[in-house]
C-alpha cells in the first residue's frame, strides 16, 4: 500500500506547476563595486569568479609569473576589471592514443612539459552577457604599459607573452586601414569557461526541474547514486502522446495519469525486492516513464591493446544475472532469448543496458561572492 502512495506522490508533484524560478548565480552585477588593485598582492582565479571569464593573455618562462602579475595589477588599477591569474601546465608526453587501425598513434612535440601563466578576467554569468561583451571589446583594443614590447625593451625586461614576437610580426605585415592593425596586444582575447567550474555547470538544460521534485523524495533515488555509471535493468513506460487531440481526451480521461502512476508503483516495488535481495538498487522518475538500476561504477571499463574496451566485470556480472536466458534451439547459430526474468512478480528488461547517472544541477552552488565596498 505504502508503494501505492508513492507512486501517486510522485505524479502529484509531476502535475503541481511551479512558476517561482530561482535567480541564477552571478544574476545580480554590481556595476559600482570597489576593485582592489594592490601590486603587492596576487588574485588567483577561484571556482566563484565567476563560470564565464575572458582569457586576456598568457604568459611562459622563467618571468611570466611577473609580467602576467604586472599585467592584472594594470588591469585592476587602470582599466577596473577584476583580473587574476591562472597557472597551467600542459604534458605532452602522451603516446597520442590509437590510431584508425587500432595501433599507437606516436605524436612528436617540441616540449615535453609546458608551464603557463593566464590572465583572466571575470566574473560573468553567461557567455553572451552584455558586460563581458563589452568588456571583450574593451580589452582587445587597450594597450597596457606592461605589455609594451618596445617600453619593456628599454628598461630591460623581457616579454613573456606565449606567442608575443609572432603576433607582433603579424600586426606589422597588415596592410594600412585593417581593423585588426588598431587593435592591442590583447587583440586575440576571447570569453571562455572558468576553469576551476566543474563542467557539470555548462551541461546545457541538466534534471528538469519537476522530474528534480519526482525524484527527491524517494528513499533509493538514482539521483544519490554515487558513481557515474549504473545498469538499467527494468523500464516501464506511461503513455506517450503526440497528438494535440489525444493528449486533451487523456486529460480528461485521466489515462495517462492512472498508466504513470502504475509505471511509478512497478519500479518502487522492483527497487524495494532487490534492496531486500541485496542489491544497490535505485529508481529514477520522469515525465514519461520510471526506470531501475542496480550498481555503480565509475567507468564502463578499461582499454585494451586492440583499441576495444574491456567491459567492466562486475557490470558484465550483472548484465548476465539480470538479463533474460539465452540458449542455443533449433540448430540456430546464434542463441535464442528466452522470456525475460521477473522480481517480485515485476518483469525486467530483456537487455539490460549500461546508462549514465542523472546528476543534480550544481550551477546553485556558485554565488558571487560578498563585494566590498568603500
Amino acid at each position: 500500500m505504502r508503494s501505492r502512495y508513492v507512486a501517486w506522490g510522485l505524479l502529484a508533484v509531476l502535475l503541481v506547476a511551479r512558476s517561482a524560478v530561482s535567480a541564477p548565480p552571478w544574476s545580480k552585477l554590481d556595476l559600482f563595486r570597489h576593485i582592489e588593485a594592490d601590486p603587492q598582492q596576487d588574485y588567483p582565479l577561484t571556482d566563484r569568479n565567476g563560470p564565464w571569464v575572458i582569457m586576456a593573455a598568457t604568459f611562459s618562462g622563467p618571468n611570466a609569473q611577473d609580467q602576467a602579475r604586472e599585467l592584472v595589477h594594470e588591469l585592476r588599477s587602470r582599466y577596473k576589471l577584476p583580473a587574476y591569474t591562472h597557472a597551467m601546465h600542459f604534458d605532452y608526453r602522451d603516446p597520442g592514443g590509437k590510431d584508425q587501425f587500432g595501433g599507437q598513434r606516436r605524436v612528436r612535440y617540441r616540449v615535453n612539459e609546458l608551464n603557463e601563466i593566464a590572465v583572466l578576467v571575470g566574473d560573468y554569468p553567461s557567455v553572451d552577457e552584455p558586460a563581458a561583451q563589452k568588456t571583450l571589446d574593451k580589452l582587445k583594443y587597450a594597450h597596457p604599459d606592461c605589455l609594451d614590447w618596445e617600453k619593456r625593451a628599454k628598461e630591460g625586461k623581457t616579454d613573456s607573452r606565449s606567442l608575443g614576437r609572432l603576433r607582433l610580426i603579424q600586426q606589422a605585415v597588415l596592410p594600412d586601414g585593417n581593423q585588426r592593425k588598431q587593435k592591442g596586444p590583447m587583440g586575440h582575447a576571447f570569453i571562455t569557461t572558468n576553469p576551476l567550474v566543474p563542467d557539470e555547470y555548462f551541461v546545457p538544460k541538466g534534471i528538469d526541474k519537476l522530474v528534480l521534485e519526482m525524484n527527491e523524495p524517494v528513499q533509493f533515488s538514482l539521483l544519490n547514486c554515487p558513481s557515474k555509471y549504473t545498469l538499467k535493468v527494468a523500464t516501464f513506460t506511461g503513455r506517450v502522446l503526440v497528438d494535440p487531440k489525444q493528449i486533451a481526451a487523456a486529460q480528461k480521461s485521466k489515462n495517462v495519469d492512472s498508466q504513470l502512476a502504475e509505471a511509478a508503483d512497478k519500479a518502487h516495488r522492483l527497487t524495494m525486492a532487490l534492496r531486500q535481495k541485496g542489491y544497490e538498487a535505485y529508481e529514477f522518475h520522469d515525465r514519461y516513464a520510471s526506470i531501475v538500476t542496480v550498481g555503480s561504477f565509475d567507468s564502463l571499463g578499461s582499454p585494451r591493446e586492440d583499441g576495444k574496451i574491456e567491459i567492466n566485470p562486475q557490470l558484465h556480472a550483472l548484465m548476465q544475472t539480470f538479463g533474460a536466458d539465452r540458449f542455443a534451439g533449433n540448430g540456430q547459430a546464434s542463441p535464442q532469448v528466452g522470456n525475460p526474468r521477473s522480481e517480485a512478480g515485476v518483469p525486467l528488461d530483456i537487455q539490460p543496458l549500461p546508462v549514465e547517472v542523472p546528476k543534480r544541477s550544481i550551477g546553485s552552488q556558485y554565488e558571487r561572492p560578498a563585494l566590498t565596498r568603500r
